[in-house]
């Protein structure tokens, strides 16, 4: 019913006469809560399916949990409509992020709650000192973060990726040449 709801409101529905019209809520984005996961893994299994337990990203970060300083949920009135999770992971050695996932609820996707999710990771990854953050996605998406394609073999994923997929942004300038080697997470 939940899911309806959302649909009808986002399809842009306005009540009979006579019935009272509902304003706009904003959006709001803060840290993930504990109280979000279940609501974060219905949006996860709505956007990705099962499919994404046997994804590369995913088994890396499987059983690590993601730091909860970089990890945020985004909410439109007591909806939760979006999400990213940031993970530590090594990288050629040296500690680096892996982000994602990020999930917007399909029905409240063209908004701009990805991209308020991103900045918001991003900034806060800054402000904690790291340098590198990866990620397993859409290339021309997640350029305009400033991520761009790790060379083909100077990072190793545990398992299958797209290379074309594998992305990295620098927080530090010129971090990603000093890094080579596998990634793998932190258990």
């Amino acid at each position: 019913m939940r899911g309806h709801v959302l649909a009808i409101l986002s399809a842009g529905f306005c009540p009979p006469a006579g019935l009272p019209v509902m304003t706009s809520l904003p959006l709001t984005i803060r840290h993930e809560l504990p109280a979000d996961a279940a609501a974060i893994e219905r949006l996860h299994e709505r956007a990705f399916g099962p499919g994404r337990f046997a994804r590369t990203a995913f088994r890396l970060r499987e059983g690590v949990p993601p730091d909860a300083n970089l990890t945020f949920a985004a909410h439109v009135g007591t909806f939760l409509v979006g999400s990213i999770r940031v993970t530590p992971v090594s990288a050629g050695g040296n500690t680096a992020l892996m982000l994602g996932p990020l999930t917007v609820d399909p029905a409240f996707e063209g908004r701009g709650i990805g991209a308020a999710l991103m900045n918001r990771s991003i900034e806060a990854a800054r402000a904690a000192g790291y340098d590198l953050i990866m990620l397993v996605g859409d290339a021309p998406y997640y350029a305009r973060f400033g991520f761009r394609p790790i060379p083909p073999g100077q990072l190793v994923l545990p398992g299958p990726a797209d290379p074309a997929r594998f992305l990295a942004l620098e927080l530090v300038e010129g971090v990603l040449a000093q890094r080579k080697g596998a990634v793998m997470a932190y258990r």
